[in-house]
Order: structure tokens, then sequence, then C-alpha cells
């Protein structure tokens, strides 16, 4: 008798500590939680390809010019409108541009400098092919020269907006055709997913801009 007692209570020993890993596991202790809602990226072994790659490594230089010409605007324009539209543009691609290197990290693809030079990884060119991000425009749809930016820089008053809306109509329209091919060709899930947004947030961007320098 004194044998069975001991052996019915090890397995509700067993059983409690089989039932306490599982709850660890699911109720944000040490286990395989999962991620919070709105996390920034997928884990790194979710499936991507070079497409994905090559998205995050040409978008990331070109929201980087977006937020630069932004910032011109921002401090100098006297239209509160258009100070109001840098703004917005800022403060949506900045973030962009953090989650985009994120990931260009996690798959082990080098992060473009901002200098130009070689990247994070240590590589003189991208991991696409050495595709040319210094201010020449290179083969990314919209981006601006560097006289282009030389000017946006020297100009003031109704110029500098007027400047600033009809570049950045060209910018986001090179946006919206790099995030269509991620679209079209990508894997990355959420890649995928902010390729739709930068669609859909700069296409209306560009019909917004059209308007105002429409009225002016």
């Amino acid at each position: 008798m004194r044998k069975l007692i001991l052996v019915a209570g090890a397995v509700a020993l067993v059983g409690t500590a089989a039932c306490g890993g599982g709850d660890e596991g699911t109720s944000g202790g040490s286990g395989h939680a999962s991620p919070p809602a709105g996390a920034a990226s997928s884990t790194p072994a979710a499936r991507h390809n070079a497409q994905d790659v090559k998205f995050a490594q040409m978008m990331i230089p070109h929201h980087r010019q977006a937020v630069e010409m932004s910032k011109v605007v921002a401090a100098r324009s006297g239209d509160p409108e258009v100070k109001r539209l840098a703004g917005q543009i800022e403060r949506a691609q900045a973030p962009e541009i953090s989650t985009m290197t994120g990931w260009l990290r996690q798959w082990g693809a080098t992060v473009p400098p901002e200098d130009g030079g070689a990247g994070e990884g240590g590589h003189g060119g991208m991991d696409h092919g050495g595709m040319d991000h210094g201010g020449s425009g290179g083969g990314m749809p919209g981006m601006m020269t560097g006289k282009q930016m030389a000017d946006l820089g020297k100009a003031t008053g109704a110029a500098l907006d007027r400047m600033f809306l009809t570049m950045m109509i060209e910018h986001h329209e090179g946006a919206v055709v790099m995030a269509r091919e991620e679209q079209s060709k990508g894997a990355h899930p959420d890649a995928k997913a902010m390729a739709a947004a930068i669609v859909r947030t700069q296409q209306t961007e560009i019909a917004t801009m059209r308007g105002m320098l429409g009225r002016s």
C-alpha cells in the first residue's frame, strides 16, 4: 500500500511539472512566447530571398534622402502646409529605415552606409551587385543628384516649396516602382507588407503634392 502511494505521488509531481513548463512558454516566461503585436520584424529564420535584400538595401538610402529633403523644408519653409507634409514624410520614413536595417542585420547582409563607403558587413558593394547609392541617382528610380540636393539647400521662399514638391513627387514615384517590385518578387512577409504600405502612403502623398503645386 505504501508503495502505491509513493508511485501516485511521483506521477502527480511529473504532471505538475509538465503543466508548469507549458504555461511558462505562453504567459511571458522564459519559454518561446509569441512576439508582441506590432513587432518590427519576423524572426531571422523567416523566409526571404535576394529581392528582399535588394529592396531593403535600395530603399534605405532612398528613404534617407527623402528624410534629408524633408528636414531642409521643415526647417526653412514658410508654408505651414508644406512644413506639415515634410514632417509627415520624415515621421513615416525614419522608422522604416530602422526596420529595414534590422532585417539586413538579421539576414547577414550589408547595411548601406550613410557615407557611401563600405557597409556594416565590411563589404565595398551592396549584396545585390554593387548598386551605386552615392547621390548621383545610381540605379534607384527617383533619387536626386548631388546638384539637385545642393540647389534645394540654397532655395528660399516659394521657390524652395515648389522645388521640394516637384522633387519629392519624382522621389515618391521611384519608391513606388521599387515597392511594387518587392510586392511581386519578394518572399519576406514583413518586407512585402512594408512595400504595400509604401505604395499606398506615397501614392496618396503624390496626389496631395500635385494638388499643392496646382494651387501655387
